[in-house]
């Protein structure tokens, strides 16, 4: 055996030890793109956003092919005719429509009548009493407010000379308001109570929901002519939603134990409903009447176009004539409405939700049925006598013509901030830099971006943010929109939309960023914020045509003033509601205020914000087609001017443009359950 061989007797002596390995450096985060490639959705945008440039600029042209298309022209040409032929002796129209146009009409006709055998002395002081009444009914700051408030507004719009066509207004508001809310209760009952309802009804709702305002006009204008009854009725379709979807979301969110208990105790399932469901709904069922009111508000002063009346009309005559300074009137008159209702629902709901939660003495029950007693005593005084009191109409020597005032004002800010500023230039300037640099440039590139590849484009985003159902959905918009030959006017109305999207968002953003961090910054927006969500569609127009003119311009700009409100609310309700848990964890590691902004608030927010996204698309897209009336062209200049001439064929398949845009942008907006969200 050789010397280097071990016995089994000999121990093994260990090795020497030698230098330790150094210890592997721990991987870092993986980088951009890294995670670019290991994520199939974003490769999937990446390269659909690229297909989308290269053929933009390779063909230059993203002309629908004829092939593709049908005539819709002619057959609703023929269905008009046929309507226009047939109104005054088809059954369909003799025993069927004529009992809801007579229905309507007379129902408007007798509040009006009501009104005027009542004058103005007995609208003002029941007006004041019924708002007294709804905010409690004694010497309270809120009961005593919202009484002020009433009398407030019927003084000013009697001085400003609207007291006639206010009453026109209040007349069809009325109605409308009860119709809206009987129906939406309803639908909402059925949605809440069954599920193969909401099944049903959703579809409708999300279709309403994104549908403009002008959608529901011509329809209803050729079916029952113009007139009051197209008017109400477009209404009532359009204000039912919210409070059909708010009751049943209250009726789906009620308590569990409060319904186990009633259950407990042996009731049947009406007793359950009227003792348990609906109390516990009730502040998601007062929320939703408010919100039908605002809209009814709104669809009533839209419905000026097709013979509604009242204030709208005077706004839309004015507006015609450039006579702006008798449109701001008008319009202040729509507000202090507004106003007055928001204020009046408002301060009843949180009566209602004082009595829930400390009761209601016996004494206070007697004296608000006696107050509401004695309403209904005046109101029959009033309708005997009130026209002997002081009139039917207000005064002439108590109003105020402010009018040529108005005008002469406002020329003025045209002049010296529309181009009259050194240097800077002015809001007209602006406005026409905005166009050319933004909007013509962003209108080019959709025209030349071959329809196939916007159809790839968005049929990847909503597959990314939804589902395959999503995508499917965006392509056959897009599809139905070029079927109909619409193709080049709905990519103007698109490009619209999204430079109004971005810049609503960027300002919601940020101002709502400032509302959620700093609350004297939230407590100085809240009126302002109010007061712009009251306002009507058709108010926004006023201000700025007196700024940037009739232009595309201008329609954008009245998107961003009425949507923003909306995103500027959902965001900061979004930051404020962040799990304080979260935000203590990030100020004991040391975190400053931007790092727990950009790094907590944000990302926790994502699904406030993904719905405050979702609000801004349905929101611009709708005021972008209003502003057709104020040269914004494309679709809504289409459907305004069908709704003038009574022209099917040139309104409809432009409504039903402007409807595939709004489902295609809803569907691209509004991430599926369980994909995005968690």
């Amino acid at each position: 055996m050789s010397s280097s061989t071990l016995t089994k007797d000999e121990p093994v002596q260990p090795a020497a030890p030698g230098p330790e390995p150094a210890p592997e450096p721990p991987a870092g985060p993986p980088s951009a793109l890294s995670r670019l490639v290991g994520n199939p959705k974003a490769i999937a945008l990446a390269v659909a956003a690229l297909v989308v440039v290269i053929s933009a600029l390779v063909t230059g042209s993203g002309i629908w092919p004829h092939g593709l298309t049908a005539d819709v022209k002619t057959p609703l040409n023929d269905l008009d005719n046929w309507l226009v032929d047939n109104r005054e002796s088809h059954w369909l129209f003799l025993y069927f429509l004529l009992h809801f146009s007579n229905a309507a009409e007379f129902s408007v006709d007798g509040i009006t009548s009501l009104l005027d055998s009542m004058g103005y002395v007995g609208v003002t002081v029941l007006g004041t009493l019924i708002a007294w009444a709804a905010g409690g009914s004694d010497l309270s700051k809120r009961a005593l407010r919202t009484g002020a408030t009433a009398l407030a507004v019927f003084a000013v719009c009697g001085v400003l000379g609207m007291w006639e066509p206010t009453m026109e207004t209040l007349s069809l508001m009325v109605v409308a308001v009860l119709s809206a809310a009987v129906l939406g209760l309803l639908l909402g009952l059925a949605s809440g109570l069954s599920d193969r309802c909401e099944r049903l009804l959703r579809p409708v709702f999300d279709t309403m929901q994104v549908m403009p305002a002008f959608a529901f006009l011509l329809p209803l204008l050729l079916m029952f002519g113009v007139g009051v009854p197209s008017a109400l009725i477009a209404t009532v379709i359009y204000a039912a939603p919210p409070i059909a979807r708010l009751t049943a979301l209250g009726l789906r969110t009620a308590d569990p134990a409060a319904l186990e208990a009633s259950i407990s105790l042996g009731a049947s399932p009406w007793q359950r409903l009227v003792t348990a469901r609906l109390p516990l709904a009730r502040r998601q069922m007062m929320l939703g009447l408010n919100q039908t009111i605002m809209m009814c508000l709104s669809m009533v002063v839209l419905a000026s176009l097709i013979g509604g009346g009242g204030l709208g009309d005077e706004i839309y005559q004015a507006l015609g004539g450039l006579k702006i300074g008798k449109a701001l009137i008008a319009g202040v008159a729509v507000v202090l409405i507004a106003m007055l209702l928001d204020r009046t629902t408002a301060a009843a709901g949180e009566r209602l939700d004082d009595v829930v939660k400390a009761g209601l003495s016996r004494t206070m029950a007697r004296l608000r049925l006696a107050v509401w007693g004695l309403i209904v005593v005046l109101f029959g005084v009033f309708a005997a006598i009130g026209s002997s009191l002081g009139g039917d109409e207000w005064p002439e020597g108590w109003t105020v013509d402010i009018a040529n005032s108005l005008d002469t004002k406002i020329n003025w800010i045209t002049d010296h901030l529309g181009s009259g500023i050194p240097v800077l230039g002015g809001t007209i300037t602006w406005a026409e830099g905005f166009t050319e640099y933004v909007l013509n440039p962003l209108r080019d590139g959709l025209l030349a971006t071959p329809w196939w590849a916007l159809a790839l484009l968005v049929a990847v985003v909503g597959w990314i943010v939804g589902t395959w159902r999503a995508a499917l959905t965006g392509v056959i918009c897009l599809a139905l929109i070029g079927w109909m030959r619409l193709w080049d006017v709905a990519m103007d109305t698109l490009s619209q939309v999204l430079a109004g999207l971005v810049l609503t968002l960027v300002l919601g953003v940020l101002v709502g960023i400032l509302c959620a961090r700093v609350e004297r910054a939230e407590r100085i927006m809240r009126p302002v914020l109010d007061t712009m969500q009251t306002m009507p569609q058709f108010v926004y127009l006023i201000p700025v045509i007196a700024l940037v003119g009739q232009n595309r311009t201008g329609g954008i700009l009245a998107a961003i003033i009425y949507a923003a409100p909306a995103v500027i609310r959902i965001t900061t309700q979004g930051l404020r509601h962040v799990d304080p848990a979260a935000m203590e964890a990030s100020t004991s590691l040391g975190a400053t205020s931007r790092q727990q902004l950009l790094g907590v608030q944000l990302p926790l927010a994502r699904k406030s914000m993904l719905v405050a996204l979702n609000q801004g698309v349905v929101l611009v897209l709708s005021m972008v087609v209003i502003a057709g009336l104020i040269g914004g062209g494309a679709t809504g200049f289409m459907v305004v001017q069908g709704l003038s001439k009574g022209d099917l064929s040139q309104g409809f398949p432009a409504g039903v443009a402007i409807v595939c845009l709004g489902i295609m942008l809803d569907r691209l907006s509004q991430p599926s359950k369980g994909r995005n969200g968690d």
